[in-house]
């Protein structure tokens, strides 16, 4: 993958995507750093992983009910405009369209587990919390909904890993996550 690829991949996603906010530039970047760790790690093909990752949340506005499906559909016209190949297109579109917790898809690709590990990572621990916030703010969200996502989605995410260094790194998220909520619950009944 060169460097020019993902540079014009890059202009494109921060002139789609809020600079920050809960899915915002901030949050692509870290997905990114994330997916380039693990895919090193493990050995997949940053070909496909990279653009994947700078482009998996570019489809997510209001009103779209499925924004993984949006953005690999975007991603689509994207990679073709900058002259990607029909195979590599399918592979990045592929890994897109799996990457989301709602979606319900299962990747079928070392590279889509990896990009849907790191979207997940990217909701857990000290990040994940100041995202749940800034959702919370963005959507007006009550403390109690606030609280009550950490339990519905958030603490599930590690049992939901497909690779075992996002598992590790989840768990010790969740861990933090798990002392934070406990922190809070004291402070919300007067106890700290």
């Amino acid at each position: 993958m060169e460097g020019l690829e993902l540079d014009r991949l890059w202009e494109v996603a921060k002139g789609m995507l809020p600079r920050s906010g809960s899915h915002g530039v901030e949050h692509t970047e870290r997905v990114y750093q994330i997916c380039l760790s693990l895919g090193r790690r493990l050995d997949a093909d940053l070909g496909v992983l990279l653009p994947a990752a700078i482009l998996h949340d570019i489809g997510r506005r209001p009103g779209v009910e499925n924004h993984a499906e949006e953005s690999a559909r975007m991603a689509e016209g994207i990679l073709r405009e900058l002259g990607f190949k029909e195979p590599r297109i399918e592979e990045i579109t592929g890994a897109i369209r799996a990457h989301s917790f709602s979606g319900g898809r299962r990747p079928g690709t070392l590279e889509g587990e990896i990009l849907s590990d790191a979207d997940k990572l990217d909701a857990l621990g000290a990040v994940g919390i100041y995202r749940a916030a800034a959702y919370s703010g963005e959507t007006t969200r009550s403390l109690d909904d606030f609280v009550r996502h950490f339990h519905e989605k958030l603490l599930k995410l590690p049992d939901l890993m497909y690779t075992d260094p996002a598992r590790e790194m989840a768990l010790r998220r969740r861990e933090f996550m798990v002392r934070y909520l406990d922190q809070l619950q004291r402070e919300v009944n007067l106890e700290a």
